[in-house]
C-alpha cells in the first residue's frame, strides 16, 4: 500500500466529518508519577516539560494531564480547592504556561482534567456553604436534613465505600459526596454553580489548552432524592449548555468519563448534531471482567469472546456517528500487559499484540504513561505499601465482609489503582530515573529491565512498536475511517477483524494466548498485500490456514480495483 498516494478521508467518502483528533494519539500523564525535576519525590510540571522531546519522538499529538490544580490531595488531586491555581508540589501557573508553549512548539496540545462533579472540602465555596443554611453558597452543594428517624437522608453509597452522606455537626445537615467525604458534590441544578464552572473553563481555554477530559461527567445530572446518580434527566441539557457557553466555537477535544455509558448514550454525548462532546470513555470492556460480588477486587479470568463482543458492539454502534475512545488502561486501571497479556513468558510479544489490536480499531487511541514501554503491575505484599484512598478504604470493608487479607492483596495487585501510579521508569538509574529523592510511592522493582532509555535504543522494543502504530494512523485512512467487521467471534483465543475504506482492505489477526495456534480462516479473508505491523516476522499473505506464534499479531493491507 502506497501511503504517500492514499489521500486522507473526505466528507464525501466517510459519513463522519473529519476532525483533527481522528488521526491523533493521546498520551495520559499522571503528573505525580511522571518525572520529578526537583528531587522531592513527586513528579511536577517542569518534569513533564523536560520529557516533551520524548513524547514528540513517540509521535504523540495531545497530552492529557491528570489534575494539577491546588488540592489537599485526599484523592491525589481529584479534590480541588482552587480551580485557577496549580498545586504547589507540581509547580506554578508560569510552569504550566511554559509547558503549554513548549508543547505547542512541538505540535503537541495539552488537555486538562476537568473535575466538576465535586470539589475539595477546602474549596472556598464549600467553606462558605457549611457556614449555615442561609449562606449564599449553601446551595452550591447538596445538603439534606437527616432521615425522619435520624441518620443519613437515604441509602446512597460512596464509590469509595460507606455512606455517601456526612453529617455537618454545625448545621445539623448532611452533605453528599459520591467519593471521599472530603469531596463534596456540587449542585449542578444551581445556575450560579454552572456559570462559575463555565467561567473557569473559559479561563483555561484562554491559556491555550487543547481540550478537557471530564471526570465522572455522567454524575452531574444526579437527582439524589430519587437516588438517581448517573444519567440524570438534565445531564445532556447541562452538557449542551456547557458546549454553548465554553468550547463549542473552539476546535478542541472533549472526552467525558462515563462508566454508565451504553452505545446509545454515547451517541447522545458525541453525535454530530448533539453539540456536546467529542467522545466518551466507556468501560464496558473493563467491568465485564469483574466479580459480581467483590467487583474488581476479585477479577475474573479474561474471557476473550466477551471482550471481542463488547469491543465489536461499540465499533459498530459508533460506525457512522459519534466516535470511539480506544484504551486499555488509565490512572484508575491495572497495567494493560498485566491484565490482558503475559508478563512472565511473553512480555514483549503480548504488549505489542495488545497495542496492535487497539490502535488499528476505529477511534482515538489513548496511551497511559509507561504503557508504551510495557510497564507492569506492582508486586506489593502488604496493604501498607498502597497509597490510594480507594484501595485503603476497600481493604477495610472487604476484609470485614469476609474476604481474606491475602485474597484482597492479590486482587489489589491485579486491579488496584496504584498499579498505574508507580513512578514512570525512565532508566536503570536509582528509582528508575524518576527522581533523585525517595518517590512518594515505591518504584516497580523491574525498572532496571523495563525502562524508556533501554526501549528507545532497541529497534524491536515495545516503544518502537507503539511509535510505528502512531505513525500508521497519520498516514493510513483505512485505520482512521475504515468500516469495521469482526470474524471468528466465538473463537476463544484469537481476535480477527477487518477494516475497509476506499478500495483498501486491512485485516488484523491476533493470538491472545501463550500457545501456538493453527487457525482456519474463511476463504474470503485470503489476502496478499503489505504487512503494516507485526511482532514476529512480517506476514504478507493469508491463506485459509495460518500458524500463529504465542501472542502473535499482524496487520496486512491491500488495494483492490
Amino acid at each position: 500500500m502506497d501511503h504517500s498516494t492514499t489521500p486522507l478521508a473526505s466528507p464525501e467518502r466517510s459519513p463522519l466529518q473529519p476532525k483533527w483528533w481522528h488521526t491523533a494519539t493521546v498520551y495520559q500523564v499522571y503528573p505525580r508519577s511522571f518525572c520529578d525535576s526537583n528531587g522531592d519525590g513527586i513528579g511536577d510540571l517542569p518534569g513533564i516539560t523536560s520529557k516533551l522531546d520524548y513524547l514528540k519522538k513517540l509521535g504523540i499529538d495531545i497530552i492529557w494531564l491528570s489534575p494539577i490544580y491546588k488540592s489537599p490531595m485526599d484523592d491525589n488531586g481529584y479534590d480541588i480547592s482552587d480551580y485557577r491555581d496549580i498545586a504547589s508540589e507540581f509547580g506554578t501557573l508560569a510552569d504550566f504556561d511554559q509547558l503549554v508553549a513548549e508543547a505547542k512548539d512541538r505540535g503537541i496540545g495539552i488537555m486538562l482534567d476537568l473535575v466538576v462533579n465535586h470539589t475539595s472540602d477546602e474549596h472556598p465555596w464549600f467553606l462558605q456553604s457549611r457556614q449555615g443554611s442561609d449562606n449564599p453558597f449553601r446551595d452550591f452543594y447538596i445538603w439534606r436534613k437527616p432521615a425522619p428517624g435520624g441518620g443519613p437522608p437515604n441509602g446512597l453509597k460512596s464509590s469509595f465505600g460507606g455512606p455517601a452522606w456526612t453529617l455537618d455537626p454545625a448545621t445539623g445537615e448532611y452533605y453528599l459526596h459520591m467519593f471521599s467525604r472530603r469531596q463534596p458534590d456540587l449542585n449542578w441544578e444551581n445556575e450560579r454553580v454552572r456559570a462559575e464552572i463555565y467561567d473557569m473553563m473559559n479561563w483555561w481555554l484562554e491559556r491555550g489548552i487543547a481540550g478537557f477530559r471530564m471526570d465522572v461527567i455522567d454524575y452531574i445530572g444526579k437527582q439524589v432524592d430519587r437516588e438517581l446518580i448517573k444519567d440524570g434527566p438534565h445531564l445532556h441539557d447541562y452538557l449542551q449548555e456547557m458546549n454553548a457557553r465554553t468550547f463549542g466555537s473552539r476546535d478542541i477535544l472533549t472526552v467525558g468519563e462515563a462508566w454508565s455509558a451504553t452505545p446509545g448514550a454515547a451517541l447522545l454525548y458525541s453525535g454530530r448534531d448533539r453539540q456536546e462532546l467529542s467522545m466518551v470513555f466507556q468501560f464496558e470492556h473493563v467491568t465485564q471482567q469483574w466479580d459480581t460480588v467483590y467487583g474488581k477486587w476479585r477479577p475474573k479470568p479474561l474471557d476473550l469472546v466477551n471482550l471481542k463482543t463488547v469491543l465489536s458492539k461499540w465499533q459498530l454502534a459508533l460506525s457512522e456517528d459519534g466516535w470511539n475512545s480506544l484504551f486499555w488502561g488509565n490512572h484508575d486501571l491495572p497495567r494493560a500487559v498485566s491484565r490482558y497479556g503475559d508478563v512472565t513468558g511473553y512480555h514483549v510479544e503480548s504488549a505489542k499484540m495488545l497495542a496492535t489490536v487497539l490502535h488499528l480499531l476505529k477511534g482515538t487511541p489513548f496511551i497511559y504513561q509507561g504503557e508504551e514501554i510495557g510497564m507492569t503491575n506492582v508486586p506489593f505484599t502488604s496493604i501498607e505499601q498502597y497509597r490510594d484512598i480507594e484501595t485503603l478504604n476497600m481493604h477495610r470493608l472487604h476484609v470485614e465482609a469476609g474476604l481474606s487479607p491475602e485474597e484482597f492483596i492479590r486482587g489489589a495487585n491485579e486491579n488496584g489503582r496504584d498499579n498505574a501510579r508507580t513512578p514512570m521508569q525512565w532508566s536503570a538509574a536509582p528509582y528508575g530515573g524518576f527522581s533523585t529523592g525517595v518517590p512518594w510511592i515505591e518504584v516497580n522493582p523491574n525498572y532496571p529491565k523495563v525502562n524508556a532509555e533501554a526501549a528507545i535504543r532497541d529497534e524491536s522494543s515495545i516503544w518502537n512498536h507503539y511509535r510505528k502504530l502512531i505513525a500508521l494512523r497519520k498516514t493510513c485512512p483505512v485505520i482512521v475511517y475504515g468500516e469495521y467487521r469482526s470474524w471468528l467471534d466465538q473463537h476463544p483465543d484469537v481476535f480477527v477483524y477487518t477494516r475497509t475504506f476506499d478500495r483498501t482492505r486491512m485485516i488484523v489477526v491476533a493470538n491472545f494466548t501463550p500457545r501456538h495456534i493453527a487457525l482456519s480462516l474463511p476463504s474470503e479473508l485470503g489476502m496478499n498485500g503489505e504487512c503494516l505491523i507485526y511482532n514476529y516476522e512480517p506476514v504478507n499473505m493469508i491463506n485459509e490456514t495460518i500458524e500463529l506464534s504465542p501472542y502473535e499479531a499482524f496487520a496486512i493491507a491491500s488495494r483492490t480495483g
